[in-house]
């Protein structure tokens, strides 16, 4: 059960972030074009901040201070908001609402759109190389970009969209299903917990894949939720047109397992997530406890 404390915790990561963004974010005026006038509004128009949440509990953890932290926070989030705003153009998913306002393409137009994912993109790994912090080496940084980079490029996200582009109208196996979703949303979710882990650079190695085996269940819990919301709930909640798989004809897991199941499905994936952590300390409670909050949201 997810109690107020912890939902007092995220409101704090997501405003940490939030603040740390606009530091990083170009001034609107500063290039005499409506480029950073885009990316402010791909950036900041509100979102669940689920990777830098993750990216924070797992700093926490590690016993890492937050403010060590929020560079790759920040950089996760462009990365994410890039790719929202290409997945919503019409060459894409098409889609004129993302967190309740019209999309980029919607809001200024298509060209502008696509700049400004680049830029968010490029952004991302510009902060992680160009980190300030005097206790992470060179080589941390490097390999921060390269997990980044894995995580959102051909072996990653940029994988798992063209195999959701190539899948519409197909009936997928649920392993076909889950390679897809480990790519499209679980391989930036993994990074939200490995970027903070080599940020330490004393964290035990053995640690590595147990945190990354809970971020692959949370990732695929997280979509698994997505897909029943986009079933159950309304446009005005979820803040994107309800049913919008439905109409693309994408493979989905209720579709796939029925509600119930992928319900049950989901409930399998928050109890993988959490095994994981066995033997785990206290430290380690906030990321027990958002998976259950991935579990449950509504939203």
């Amino acid at each position: 059960m997810v109690d107020e404390s912890f939902h007092e915790t995220l409101t704090y990561y997501r405003q940490r972030v939030d603040n740390a963004l606009l530091t990083h974010l170009p001034p609107r005026a500063s290039s005499g074009t409506q480029l950073p006038t885009v990316m402010h509004y791909a950036v900041t128009n509100g979102g669940k901040r689920v990777r830098p949440v993750l990216c924070y509990a797992t700093g926490k953890a590690l016993d890492l201070s937050l403010d060590r932290v929020d560079v790759a926070a920040c950089a996760l989030e462009m990365m994410h908001a890039y790719s929202l705003v290409h997945d919503d153009l019409p060459a894409m998913d098409d889609d004129d609402l993302r967190r309740g306002k019209p999309t980029c393409h919607k809001a200024f137009d298509e060209a502008l759109a696509i700049l400004a994912g680049d830029a968010l993109q490029a952004l991302a790994f510009t902060i992680l190389a160009l980190n300030r912090d005097p206790l992470v080496s060179d080589t941390a940084k490097l390999r921060m970009v390269e997990v980044l980079g894995e995580a959102s490029g051909a072996k990653g996200m940029a994988a798992g969209q063209a195999i959701d582009l190539e899948s519409v109208g197909r009936t997928l196996t649920l392993d076909e299903l889950e390679n897809m979703h480990n790519h499209k949303t679980g391989a930036l979710i993994k990074a939200s917990v490995l970027l903070p882990a080599v940020l330490s650079e004393t964290a035990d190695p053995e640690l590595l894949p147990r945190l990354e085996g809970y971020a692959g269940a949370v990732g695929l819990c997280f979509q698994i939720v997505d897909d029943i919301l986009d079933v159950v709930s309304d446009t005005e909640t979820l803040g994107k047109k309800q049913g919008a798989d439905i109409a693309l004809n994408k493979p989905t897991y209720p579709a796939l397992l029925g509600l119930d199941g992928a319900r049950e499905h989901a409930e399998r994936m928050h109890q993988t997530a959490l095994s994981h952590l066995d033997g785990l300390g206290p430290e380690f409670d906030e990321l027990r406890t958002l998976s259950a909050y991935i579990m449950q949201r509504t939203y």
